[in-house]
């Protein structure tokens, strides 16, 4: 067993001996605002003015055609949690670097980012005419004032109240490149048969840390040629209570797009977004200026004019476009359908399309195994500064094993264990149902022996229904097929609202009807959208309230009652089906169903290339798709800790959770609401527990299918929002959101976040509660979460002064991978052994090195990978080799996935005997809450463990009832590390959220549909 994890991660040795660095910088050019904002302000109405400069392209650009420059965004305020250093400047070079905007490159530059400031309308304008000849000479003719900025300090920050680090802006910047710059300076990385030649991608202004990216590979796979690039991510971090911010190496894959379609002959790029295109130059993109070899980063678009594509506008690419001297710029056309004579070496400027699960296989395996991991990180560790050490090793913490919970039941070996077991579980999940029934009125008749519940199945193809009738009695242990036997097929589709096909099973524990209706009149089918409605964002909203309201008739006719929660397991067609935007009929048939008090669970008919091949898939979809259901009924088992007297008797478990709406979703109408669940242990059984909703209209806890019924109302589409730019409103007749605007707005969600929280947590003060936030999910609308902010042991809602916690109150703050927050790790082996992926709680080794103002309060948290997934460790995705048969082979065909390794921190307890009005109590132990957290992760009734503890799982799941489920467009995006991290379980995605390819790294997962932990190969 592995005693010892090692993570990618960096800190200074000792605070007294900065790292820091010389260079020379150039402040904004000010003056330039007055001229500049009137051409770009010319024509414009009052209300659509902008206030200050758009000066992000201009940022990208230079960060692309100025080797070694370092690009910072214009000063400003921060909405809070910071200071603006006293000494910023927009542009940063290395003071031994050379002029990276010789001569006339810099004008050459600007000029180009002028042609972007100009308005389409009035392009004949005199008055413009000579308003852009102005700007240009002043453009021209201001020469650039560098200035001399030594020993810059890059990772010494002083510590906040609370003790964790508080870094300037601009270290988040100059520290990852400074890094990255030391290992581009070690030469290629040698493997077995090649070498890594890495060369720096541009980052935004705004885009936090440094990123390499090694020159494309190609490996031969089932007879074709496949393209990969290995990439290096570089981030600064912070940790809460720990005084020295850390840097992160993420390593991942980057698979490139190389097989167009036959059918139309160019790749097929996704429906409505545009797509990455990594640009590579030979020769400098300017005259005069240093040779580099970073590349740009550009987006392709479809083109609705022409039916094409074209490079979007004021992409890096169309100011590259208009300066490049280094021979043929790609055709987006002839790039689409060539790739691949692009991608290689070749005459002027070179092209890689990154690919997207939406573009169908790709041969090469997403991610990295952790021994390869080690080995390029041993490799990078060499160009780290004087000064600059990992973080010590990470050690079992408390507990035994991998620190599973009581109640966790092992593995059956052998047939007759394995059928024992499945009995067991249908056994409980009867009982649990019979209680249910009971106390969350799920029953829709009386029956004096027995509690009834009621589920339906609605289907539209006989196939799918057959297998959906026998996986929901055996995923109840239910005898015999209900009667289905003796129904033809013509009566299962004759059924109607009122007259079902109605299956019955009887068990000692409870009587169980299913109700199976056909989904006729188009109700599964895509949504009508009414083509004489311009509005995109109107007509949606008008085609979801029609089958809405059409789909809550229809199961009121049959009965549905929404104060009696109940089940209905949807088909329907898959995503790929609804091509055009905003006919998906999912959103819709989720808020018509609930509408009529029936919860529903989704599953997918694939059709086309990804049509079901056999039954055992068609099976276990169904099965899942069930388990998934019983559970929002709130069929659950809750993980039992194993820490006795540590954990105060009855400890209950409370969760908060942010909904968000994003603009891309069916309404277009972006909102941020605050949920929170309560998980409560019982008496009665093994691992039982009772879920709860927070109903912040009636303040107080209900059952959590009335719960996730109520939130319904918090999806209605507001029609005097429908002219918003996010609700799909010309580019014309919108109204333009400003910065003001959004932190106004931010400003007031925080109020309301505040306003819950104060309510919610005043309804906990009778009993041992822990509250489990999540850091990327809340701190934006609760402040107190983030690093800098929060101080042990206290706690600050909204403006109110930060005070002591109650009595009962312990708080804890999950964090995930997205981001990079958590860095990449690897368990140690023995010598001669390939590093591994050990489960375990892990902490610091005391004496470990780290300097915390309390004591130990952040620990960690890996789980199992998945019984399925048999992959080595030593995968080497590199290496290419000569078998016995003297044919090149390699292992780049296979997927990697590893485990995230979650951050728990206990941010507030009792851990202090002398503190507050119960001096007598037992002081809590920080090291046993945690673990209690991470066992947490491993609920009984998954086959695997999820990435979130159950509380925060189940607070998260509520969000489809109020979003539209952005995670079906997301389940299929590219990631590039393998690291598996979803919101349903540590099998899935998660990644970045403000990484610069969304086409290509995915967003968390987080809809009910996909529930259940049911692997896919992460990337």
């Amino acid at each position: 067993m592995y005693r010892e994890i090692r993570r990618s991660a960096y800190h200074l040795a000792d605070p007294t001996a900065p790292w820091t660095e010389d260079y020379r910088v150039l402040r904004f050019p000010e003056h330039w605002q007055s001229t500049l904002l009137a051409l770009h302000n010319h024509g414009r109405p009052e209300g659509e003015r902008h206030r200050s400069l758009p000066t992000r392209n201009l940022d990208t650009a230079l960060q692309t055609l100025a080797p070694e420059v370092i690009v910072r965004p214009r000063a400003r305020l921060p909405v809070d949690g910071g200071t603006v250093p006293s000494e910023d400047f927009w542009l940063y070079v290395p003071a031994d670097a050379p002029d990276p905007l010789p001569g006339r490159a810099g004008g050459q530059v600007f000029n180009a980012w002028l042609r972007t400031l100009v308005p389409r309308r009035g392009e004949q304008d005199p008055e413009l005419r000579a308003l852009v000849l102005r700007c240009s000479d002043e453009l021209t003719g201001t020469p650039l004032g560098w200035e001399s900025a030594p020993k810059v300090d890059l990772l010494g920050a002083p510590p906040s109240d609370g003790g964790a680090a508080a870094p300037e802006p601009r270290q988040f910047q100059l520290a990852t490149d400074a890094l990255a710059r030391r290992i581009r300076a070690l030469g290629p990385y040698p493997f077995e048969g090649g070498e890594l030649r890495f060369q720096a991608l541009p980052r935004g202004s705004r885009d936090q840390g440094a990123e390499l990216m090694s020159q494309p590979l190609c490996r031969t796979i089932k007879r074709k040629e496949w393209w990969f690039s290995i990439t290096l991510n570089i981030s600064l971090h912070t940790v809460p209570f720990e005084p020295r911010p850390r840097l992160h190496l993420h390593w991942g894959v980057r698979r490139w797009a190389t097989h167009p379609r036959s059918a139309s002959g160019r790749l097929p790029l996704p429906y409505g977004r545009s797509t990455t295109v990594h640009l590579r130059p030979k020769i400098p993109w300017l005259p005069g200026v240093p040779a580099t070899e970073r590349g740009a980063l550009a987006r392709l678009r479809r083109d609705r004019a022409s039916d094409g594509f074209t490079w979007a506008e004021n992409d890096p690419a169309g100011i590259l476009h208009q300066l490049s001297v280094v021979g043929r710029f790609p055709v987006p056309d002839r790039l689409l359908a060539d790739p691949a004579d692009w991608i290689g070496d070749g005459p002027g400027v070179r092209a890689a399309v990154v690919h997207s699960n939406h573009m169908g296989v790709h041969e090469v395996g997403p991610g990295l195994m952790p021994h390869q991991r080690s080995q390029l990180t041993a490799w990078a560790e060499a160009a780290l500064p004087p000064g600059v050490v990992r973080l010590p090793d990470l050690v079992r913490g408390r507990g035994r094993g991998i620190g599973a919970p009581a109640n966790r039941r092992p593995k059956p070996v052998g047939e007759p264990a394995k059928k024992a077991e499945e009995v067991r579980v249908a056994l409980a999940r009867r009982r649990a149902l019979a209680v249910l029934a009971e106390r969350t009125e799920l029953t829709t008749e009386p029956d004096v022996e027995r509690a009834y519940v009621t589920a339906r199945l609605l289907w539209r193809t006989s196939e799918l229904r057959r297998h959906a009738i026998r996986e929901f009695a055996k995923t109840l242990g239910l005898d015999g097929d209900g009667g289905a036997d003796a129904l033809s097929d013509q009566d299962f589709d004759d059924a109607r609202p009122g007259r079902p096909a109605v299956l019955e099973w009887r068990s000692p524990e409870l009587v169980v009807r299913l109700r199976c209706l056909p989904l006729i009149r188009g109700l599964g089918d895509r949504l009508v959208l009414d083509p004489s409605i311009t509005r995109k964002g109107e007509r949606t909203a008008r085609a979801l309230a029609v089958r809405r309201r059409e789909l809550d008739t229809w199961l009121r006719a049959d009965g549905a009652d929404r104060s009696r929660p109940s089940l209905a397991l949807v088909e329907i067609a898959h995503r790929t089906t609804f091509r055009e935007a905003g006919t998906d009929p999912k959103f819709a048939s989720r808020l018509g169903c609930a509408d009529a008090g029936v919860l529903t669970q989704f599953v997918v008919t694939p059709s086309g290339e990804r049509r079901i091949a056999n039954a055992d898939t068609v099976e276990h979809r169904a099965r899942q798709a069930w388990l998934d259901g019983f559970r929002q009924l709130g069929v659950r088992v809750l993980p039992e800790h194993t820490l006795g007297d540590s954990l105060p008797a009855g400890l209950q478990y409370a969760a908060l959770w942010m909904v968000k709406r994003r603009k891309d979703g069916p309404t277009r109408l972006p909102r941020h609401l605050p949920v929170a669940v309560l998980v409560t242990p019982l008496l009665e059984g093994e691992g039982l527990c009772v879920v709860r909703g927070w109903d912040d209209d009636t303040r107080t806890w209900i059952p959590y299918p009335h719960f996730l019924l109520g939130l319904v109302k918090k999806a209605e589409v507001n029609s005097s929002a429908l002219d918003d730019p996010g609700s799909g409103g010309t580019a014309q007749n919108a109204p333009r959101i400003t910065a003001k605007m959004r932190r106004s707005n931010l400003s007031e969600q925080r109020k309301e976040t505040a306003r819950f929280l104060q309510r919610m947590l005043h309804s906990l003060r009778s009993q041992p509660t822990v509250l489990l936030t999540h850091a990327q999910n809340s701190r934006s609308h609760w402040p107190w979460l983030q690093d800098r902010q929060v101080e042990p042991d206290t706690v600050k809602i909204g403006h109110a002064p930060r005070g002591g916690i109650d009595d009962e109150l312990r708080l804890v703050r999950i964090r995930g991978r997205a981001g990079r927050e958590t860095a990449q790790w690897w368990g140690l082996a023995e010598p001669g052994k390939a590093h591994g992926q050990p489960a375990g709680f892990w902490s610091t080794p005391s004496g470990g090195g780290e300097d915390r103002p309390v004591g130990e309060r952040v620990f960690y948290s890996s789980t199992e990978r998945p019984g399925t997934f048999a992959v080595s460790p030593a995968l080497d995705r590199l290496a290419a080799r000569v078998n016995a048969a003297g044919n090149l082979t390699s292992q780049a065909g296979t997927g990697a996935w590893n485990p995230t390794l979650t951050e728990i921190a206990v941010l507030g307890c009792h851990a202090d005997p002398d503190a507050g009005p119960l001096p007598l109590r037992t002081p809590d132990e920080p090291n046993a809450i945690a673990l209690a957290m991470h066992q947490l992760r491993m609920a009984p009734d998954y086959p695997v463990a999820l990435s979130l503890p159950l509380p925060l799982h189940l607070a998260g799941l509520a969000q489809a009832y109020v979003l539209p489920t952005v995670a079906a467009e997301d389940e299929e995006a590219e990631t590039v590390d393998g690291e598996g991290a979803s919101t349903r379980s540590d099998q899935g995605n998660e990644s970045s959220p403000d990484e610069p390819e969304p086409d290509e790294l995915g967003a968390p997962v987080l809809e009910a549909e996909a529930e259940t932990p049911g692997w896919s190969a992460s990337r």
